[in-house]
């Protein structure tokens, strides 16, 4: 039996374009780094004899050296043998980041324990064999784990010791399911892994990259999801920014627990404007969600509904507030203006400026009904309204 961590997608130097400002982007960017350490406080606390990573450890070949460093630094701090595989951003053919001369001494420097698996073949440990199934370039054609069927009649070699595939790919088609917070945009599904062709019974646990979610595909076979949460959620199952501690034995089904490590929190929140002081009730909503946390959170928000001018212009300042507080603000806002009474009689029965008044009225006539021009309509009796004080 041995235990290990399984994670994958660690994707470090991230570019993460959809957050505007520079300094919040490496807040992002050094979270994935700080993310290692825990990582690591996971595996000591398991006792575990060691740490996968199945692809994806960096975003692209063209990581800054100084990030680079880092991050071997971090890795090196872990303890423990690390073992990782190439994936899709940071595969392992020409031109890839192992190959490079600076990341070659800095891994000798800082990170020997850092062991990179460009070989498809059985690396036979004290406690386990490691099964890589490395990709070679960033899209690849054909099923990266079909060497497997090579070890056949070599199996009874390898004794008692539990089998670990590694592998990154997709072992279904999630075309559809990206966001915008993905890089890959596919039209079809490269890399793609066929589980149903592996041979299951002489396999002990599937360590799989590639998926930013925790999800369980297979009796043996996991996604661990990534370290540090990477993307708003993909719907109520989505679980990210954690790792698995591993429990395998020769012949047994694996034993698998989940835990956090990571730091930065990804939301989503719909809220629609409706009632008394709605504004106020909004604000509620933030502050259960989000607290006094600054720069530490991303959120996706949603707001319906409708509100009179002054409301509108509260609104605005509250979420002036939190695009501050926030790392990212994402907003898609579809509430309308619906001026309260007061504000319609300041306009529409203004004696003391009937030019004003008409105006108003005939804006206020056009803004009942529905479609763009409405919608127009409904916009200048606001401006009208902000001009007039």
């Amino acid at each position: 039996m041995t235990r290990f961590v399984h994670t994958a997608d660690w994707q470090i130097g991230k570019p993460y374009g959809s957050v505007a400002e520079p300094g919040k982007r490496a807040l992002l960017q050094e979270a994935r780094i700080q993310a290692i350490e825990r990582l690591g406080e996971v595996a000591a606390e398991a006792d575990a004899a060691f740490i996968v990573v199945a692809g994806d450890l960096f975003d692209s070949a063209t990581v800054p050296s100084a990030t680079v460093s880092k991050t071997l630094a971090a890795i090196g701090a872990l303890a423990r043998p690390v073992y990782v595989i190439p994936g899709n951003h940071d595969h392992g053919g020409a031109g890839g980041i192992w190959g490079q001369a600076y990341f070659q001494r800095e891994h000798d420097a800082l990170a020997p324990n850092l062991h990179v698996l460009l070989e498809a073949e059985p690396v036979v440990l004290d406690t386990a064999v490691l099964l890589p199934c490395p990709l070679l370039r960033r899209h690849a054609s054909d099923d990266p784990a079909a060497w497997l069927a090579r070890l056949e009649g070599h199996w009874e070699g390898f004794g008692d010791l539990p089998r670990i595939v590694l592998a990154h790919g997709s072992v279904q088609d999630f075309t559809g399911a990206v966001s915008d917070e993905e890089e890959d945009l596919y039209t079809s599904v490269p890399n793609r892994l066929h589980l149903e062709r592996m041979p299951m019974a002489d396999i002990d646990y599937i360590a799989l990259g590639d998926w930013h979610g925790t999800l369980q595909v297979g009796p043996k076979a996991w996604y661990a999801g990534a370290h540090e949460q990477d993307r708003f959620p993909r719907g109520p199952e989505y679980t990210s920014g954690q790792c698995l501690v591993v429990t395998a034995e020769r012949g047994a089904p694996p034993g698998v627990r989940a835990a956090v490590t990571g730091a930065v929190r990804w939301h989503q929140l719909s809220h629609e404007f409706v009632g008394e002081d709605p504004v106020s009730a909004f604000k509620q909503a933030m502050a259960q969600l989000l607290g006094g946390r600054v720069e530490r959170d991303l959120l996706e928000l949603r707001l319906s509904g409708a509100l009179g001018f002054a409301d509108h212009d509260r609104l605005q300042d509250e979420l002036s507030v939190w695009t501050n507080r926030l790392i990212r603000l994402k907003l898609k806002d579809t509430t309308t203006y619906a001026p309260t009474a007061d504000e319609i009689d300041a306009l529409a029965n203004r004696a003391e400026d009937p030019l004003i008044a008409q105006v108003a009225q005939a804006l206020l006539a056009e803004g009942a009904g529905e479609g763009r021009e409405a919608d127009v309509a409904r916009h200048a009796l606001r401006e009208l309204h902000r001009l007039a004080g």
